[in-house]
């Protein structure tokens, strides 16, 4: 670069220098006067107000301290509402349905669990049951047992018959008359009676030892005592355990067999600790079983026990249920649906519910390519849907369809829904 240029360069901008400094000091001397405002065009007029400029009366005009800000909004042009996808729905009372699926356990029913025992001591002679499983009906024998007490009784009981049989051939012949002409006490009667009410003894003695009326008839038509008696099972039922084989010692009160009537189950399903407040009593629920596909069978919650579960934190729901043909067996695993109905609600879409872990935000479409983000309060999930508790009405329309991307570009915009006001205190009492 020669010096003519470099002179020529510092001239222009010693030149653009000297143009810029002027221009400020003649801004600062002649400032511009922005326009007035129709308020302030109003204040310049006599006897005017900016209260009344803007058509309201002095008394209705609030302070801009007081104004409550308006809802931020986003917004998102309708050309790229198409290419997002977005889809919007309104906010409608519905009925809701909350459905519960769970697993379900078969047991047996508590209620009808029996035990076999013997109420005398011996020995078992005999078994007429000899595994486990084996279905026996009421009245079918179970064992043999030869007891020498029972022995003993048996014997006592012939006794007190062959006795009452020689006292009531005799009844008949002991009247008599006295002196006086007046009837003599029947004596033999008197003897056959109290005969009669001691062999009535001597057969509930037997009783109370678990012989049938059947046995004492047969013991007293043939005054020989049964050297082993036979147990008769009072129940039916499957059995389920065999706690003595044959030569066994048993004493009294000494369980020889269990037995469990199947005719009738119970079904026990955990329900989550949230969903606690929704079941009672008396609910409808239906059962499938895995190996009978497309059968369900109908049932009610009617037991709901009192404690939770500890390390599942469920809570035990019981249904009684007939098991017809024997299809349901103990420890079988069903899957059970219970269908609770919630009434009419404020519904909308749960898609359009975005939980950011401390408030859940819906955005609501205000028309124009326009969407305000709103914090709301939901309820029951039923469904599909989820119930709104506060932060929308019926008709809001709210998107159910891209509503990400939508946080996401509010997110970028800095826009943020409004806190949600809490309800006002209740007035405080005032004391004399």
């Amino acid at each position: 670069m020669t010096k003519r240029t470099m002179a020529r360069a510092s001239a222009a901008v010693a030149i653009a220098l000297i143009l810029y400094f002027s221009w400020s000091a003649l801004s600062r001397k002649s400032p511009t006067r922005p326009a007035p405002t129709s308020a302030a065009a109003a204040q310049e007029k006599p006897g005017a107000s900016p209260t009344m400029a803007a058509g309201k009366p002095p008394s209705q005009a609030a302070p801009a301290e007081a104004a409550a800000p308006s809802p931020p909004t986003v917004e998102i042009p309708v050309g790229k509402q198409q290419l997002l996808g977005m889809k919007t729905t309104p906010a409608q009372v519905v009925p809701l349905t909350k459905t519960i699926r769970t697993v379900g356990l078969v047991e047996y029913d508590q209620r009808r669990l029996n035990t076999i025992t013997t109420k005398v001591e011996g020995w078992v002679e005999k078994l007429h049951v000899n595994f486990t499983g084996t279905y026996v009906k009421k009245g079918d024998p179970v064992a043999d047992i030869y007891s020498p007490e029972l022995w003993a009784t048996q014997q006592e009981f012939i006794n007190v018959v062959k006795w009452a049989k020689g006292a009531g051939a005799k009844s008949g012949t002991d009247a008599g008359q006295t002196t006086d002409g007046e009837d003599a006490p029947n004596i033999g009667a008197m003897i056959s009676a109290d005969a009669q009410s001691l062999v009535e003894a001597g057969r509930q003695r037997l009783r109370l030892f678990d012989i049938t009326d059947g046995q004492i008839r047969r013991i007293e038509e043939s005054e020989k005592p049964v050297r082993d008696l036979t147990i008769y099972s009072p129940y039916s039922g499957y059995v389920l355990q065999k706690n003595v084989n044959e030569g066994t010692r048993v004493m009294p009160g000494t369980d020889l067999f269990d037995v469990a009537d199947l005719s009738t189950i119970w079904i026990t399903a955990d329900i989550y600790e949230f969903e606690m407040p929704l079941i009672k009593v008396g609910d409808t629920a239906s059962v499938q079983l895995s190996y009978f596909p497309g059968r369900q069978f109908s049932t009610r919650i009617d037991y709901i026990y009192p404690t939770l579960q500890g390390e599942a934190r469920t809570l035990k729901a019981r249904f009684t249920m007939p098991n017809e043909g024997g299809r349901l067996k103990p420890q079988m695993f069903v899957n059970v649906e219970l269908k609770i109905n919630l009434g009419r609600k404020l519904g909308i879409p749960s898609d359009a519910v975005i939980n950011t872990g401390l408030r859940q935000i819906a955005y609501v479409d205000k028309g124009d390519g326009m969407f305000e983000p709103r914090e709301v309060v939901t309820g029951v999930r039923a469904g599909e849907l989820v119930e709104i508790t506060e932060g929308l009405k019926p008709g809001d329309r709210v998107v159910s369809s891209a509503n990400f991307l939508i946080d996401s570009e509010a997110k970028l915009k800095g826009v943020e829904p409004l806190p949600r006001q809490a309800a006002p205190p209740a007035p405080a009492a005032h004391h004399r």
